[in-house]
């Protein structure tokens, strides 16, 4: 092939190479949109994986909670339950007493004993009558216990009864927020289970466009080839034609110096005075004016 045709190649194959880079540049922009949208997919996907673990945390600790108010309201049931059967034993001892209540009421039976200590203390008495009032006194304080043990027995079940009010009033509350946690807790799960939902969505999307992304890179890789193949022989006919060039200046710088070697020689002959550079070409050739 000539000079002119390796020149013809490279012109021919330069206007090739520049439709197909056009093309991959088409397919690189295409590749690249696909990359682009599935990075920014697949950042959504991380940022919504964030959100459901701060989600899911926040739901952990409102169960945790839950629970614990569970056993709170269990505990505060267990303690109404143990007051009430409190209240049943003190009501039988109660009923218990009011069978061995005295015929003569609290205050009359008080006042006998008042009467008693009084005529002990103020009036001189014979050792017996001194004893036989001491010992009425013992038998009236001994009737008198039984009302104390039942004024005691109804105070204890007063405030058992205030007691058991107070707890059913906390456990109310405790119910009120523990079904007030519990709902904040399922609409917590819920929203987790949403976004979760939405993760998956943005994954499959990233997904199908990396497909994308893998079968555009693909249908580019030939045209790469080709281009890379093109480049390579516009390089190799551009080599060639630099080489015939070197060769070509070569074979006319060697015809020069036959030619002005030639006329030094015949000028030599002459007897003709050399130029210097025809002198330094024939003392290169180890002639000199002698020869």
């Amino acid at each position: 092939m000539s000079k002119e045709e390796k020149t013809q190649a490279i012109q021919e194959l330069t206007q090739k190479l520049t439709a197909l880079d056009e093309q991959r540049t088409k397919f690189d922009a295409e590749t690249f949109e696909w990359a682009d949208k599935r990075d920014k997919l697949n950042e959504q996907a991380r940022n919504l994986r964030s959100e459901t673990i701060g989600l899911r945390d926040d739901r952990d600790r409102l169960n945790e909670n839950v629970k614990a108010m569970k056993l709170q309201r269990t505990e505060t049931a267990r303690k109404i339950r143990e007051k009430i059967e409190e209240i049943r034993k003190l009501r039988e001892e109660s009923r218990t007493l009011a069978k061995k209540r005295p015929s003569q009421s609290r205050q009359t039976l008080e006042k006998e004993v008042q009467t008693i200590d009084w005529r002990i203390q103020t009036t001189s008495l014979t050792l017996k009558e001194d004893k036989e009032l001491v010992e009425k006194v013992k038998q009236l304080e001994s009737q008198l216990s039984i009302y104390r043990k039942m004024e005691q027995v109804a105070q204890r079940i007063s405030q058992l009864r205030a007691d058991i009010v107070t707890l059913k009033a906390e456990n109310d509350a405790c119910h009120k927020e523990l079904t007030e946690t519990a709902r904040k807790s399922q609409e917590v799960h819920k929203t987790m289970l949403e976004k979760l939902e939405q993760v998956k969505k943005l994954r499959v999307e990233a997904d199908e466009l990396h497909r994308r992304f893998l079968e555009t890179k693909e249908r580019s890789r030939p045209l790469h080839e080709e281009i890379a193949g093109i480049t390579a022989q516009i390089r190799l006919l551009k080599r060639e034609i630099d080489e015939e060039e070197q060769k070509e200046k070569k074979q006319n710088q060697d015809a020069l110096r036959e030619s002005l070697e030639k006329q030094a020689r015949e000028k030599l002959k002459r007897g003709e005075k050399l130029s210097w550079e025809e002198f330094q070409l024939l003392a290169e050739k180890g002639m000199t004016a002698q020869d």
